[in-house]
Order: structure tokens, then C-alpha cells, then sequence
């Protein structure tokens, strides 16, 4: 038995013989357990990722970059992941890296291919710009993906990082890096499908970790998150509710406050919770590590 054989993401799946002859209602039975089960799984790595997140905030908090790296639906996963982080956590784009194997042609039409081409991994991981002090979170459900071990080696090489999310265990990526999280999903219902299974472990893996990243950040506060770029009719409707639940205003003053801060959640309650000025505002976020809840609680009662 070769070595794609012995892989867990490559198995089969006892649930699945017969699946093709079984009514639609069963086959989406089979395919939902097995989700289920695949969301289940990322529970062991709770410890796991939480070290990660800490790595990752460490980084991201002494100013430096992040890099999500990856191939196929695994990558897809990691862009998805690395390009909300703005939108949800404020964290500007310029300091995200995309790694994804074949780049934007690959969206469009995706090939397999670049996930081999180890060149191109090490072409990418160059013209990224990252160095010693940023953070790397490579995702490859084999964890044997030649682009994505290749990215994390030579991102080990120049100092960075590297958190490696996998499915299988005692693969390459995991054992070279600096966090791995190994996510023990079961077989794949439709084998070696892993945008399946192994992609919503994986989705979720990532959720927990880019989330606990922001509350080490200080950019969520009572499960809001204060620190979003409000860039449409949405957001700018949320940062309102957002200031007048936690500074205890109305709608409407809030509003107010939004405008003086030019749209920034956190500045914006902290003036509509009796702080004097922009620049007090920023000054007393800038003492807390850009902190809300500790910039309130210095704060005298009004």
C-alpha cells in the first residue's frame, strides 16, 4: 500500500458503500453526518489553536504581517479567512499576505497543477515581503501539498512563524511547524473530497483561530466587533447600535459621535462615555494596547 493510501483524507468511507444507489434522502443524510462529524473533530484542537492565536497576535500586535498560505480548496479556505480580516478586525490589508498556489487565474478555473510546483512556492513566499517577526498559517488537508510544505520552509528559513492546519496526522507540514493543528476528521464520504469534510473542519479552525486573534487584539468587546471598517450601509448601522449599546446613547447621538471620530468604533464610545477629545481618546487606547474595555473601565463614572 503506497503512502496516498495510508491517508485518512484518502480512505474511504464505510457509510459510503452503496451511496449511489441510495435514495436522494439517504445520500444527504450520509453527506450531513459526515459534516457533523468533521465540525466535531476540531474540538481536540482547541489547545492547538489557541497557542496559535496567541502566536498570531503577538505578531500582528508588535507590527508585524500576517501570511495565509495554501493550494486547491484549502487555499481557498485560507483567502477567505486572511481577506475578512479587514472588514471584521480593521486589520489594514497591506499588512495580510495571500499565498494562494496559481494566484488569481486559479480562481477563475481551478487547476491542480500549481499545487505541485514548488518553484512557484518558493517565487510566491520571495515576493511576499514577510521577515523575521510575522506569522504564516499554512492550511493543507494532506498536509503533504508540495506548494504549501515548500512555502513553509522557506517561511521558516527567513524567520517566519508558521501555523500549519492539516487532516492528516504526522504529515510534513505539521511536523516542521512552529503551531501545528492537526484536525482528525474521518474519511471523506466521496473520497479524497476534501472541500468537504476536511474543508469545513478547516473553515472552522480557521474561524476560531482569526476570532481569538481579535480578542487578544482588543477588537471584540462583549461579542462586538468594534474595531470593523464600516465601508457599506450595513456596517455603518451596526457601528451605530455598536456605540449606543456600550456607551448607553441613542441612535442618534451615536451617530454623532461616529462623525467626529471619522467612522472609529472605539474612539467613537469612548467620547459618548464622557472622554473629552479625539486625541485624550487615542491617547488612552494607545495606554491600553488599543484596548476598549480597559480604556473604559480607567474611565470616572459621568
Amino acid at each position: 500500500m503506497n503512502a496516498t493510501t495510508n491517508r485518512q483524507t484518502e480512505s474511504l468511507h464505510r457509510a459510503a458503500e452503496g451511496l449511489d444507489a441510495l435514495c436522494a434522502a439517504s445520500v444527504l443524510d450520509v453527506l450531513h453526518q459526515g459534516q457533523v462529524v468533521a465540525a466535531v473533530a476540531v474540538a481536540e484542537a482547541s489547545p492547538q489553536i489557541e497557542l496559535a492565536a496567541s502566536a498570531v497576535a503577538d505578531s500582528l500586535g508588535a507590527g508585524g504581517n500576517l501570511a495565509y498560505v495554501g493550494a486547491g480548496s484549502a487555499g481557498l479556505m485560507a483567502m477567505v479567512d486572511g481577506l475578512e480580516l479587514t472588514g471584521t478586525f480593521g486589520i489594514p490589508m497591506n499588512r495580510i499576505r495571500i499565498l494562494f498556489a496559481g494566484g488569481q487565474a486559479c480562481l477563475s478555473e481551478l487547476k491542480g497543477g500549481p499545487e505541485d510546483d514548488e518553484s512557484l512556492a518558493a517565487t510566491d513566499v520571495a515576493g511576499a515581503g514577510l521577515a523575521a517577526g510575522d506569522a504564516a498559517i499554512i492550511v493543507s488537508a494532506s498536509g503533504t501539498t508540495p506548494y504549501s510544505v515548500v512555502a513553509q520552509q522557506q517561511l521558516k528559513a527567513a524567520g517566519v512563524k508558521t501555523i500549519a492546519i492539516a487532516n492528516n496526522a504526522d504529515c510534513a507540514l505539521l511536523r516542521d511547524a512552529d503551531h501545528p493543528i492537526f484536525l482528525p476528521t474521518p474519511a471523506e464520504v466521496i473520497a479524497g473530497s476534501t472541500r468537504m469534510g476536511a474543508g469545513t473542519a478547516q473553515k472552522i479552525a480557521l474561524n476560531m483561530l482569526s476570532t481569538l486573534v481579535g480578542v487578544h487584539l482588543g477588537h471584540i468587546y462583549d461579542g462586538m466587533m468594534v474595531n470593523l471598517q464600516a465601508d457599506n450601509l450595513k456596517l455603518q448601522d451596526r457601528s451605530k447600535r455598536m456605540v449606543a449599546t456600550i456607551a448607553g446613547c441613542s441612535d442618534s447621538n451615536a451617530g454623532g459621535f461616529l462623525k467626529r471620530a471619522d467612522g472609529s468604533v472605539k474612539i467613537a464610545i469612548l467620547l459618548a462615555s464622557g472622554v473629552a477629545d479625539i486625541a485624550a481618546a487615542e491617547q488612552l487606547l494607545t495606554e491600553n494596547q488599543g484596548k476598549l474595555r480597559p480604556s473604559l473601565d480607567g474611565l470616572s463614572p459621568t
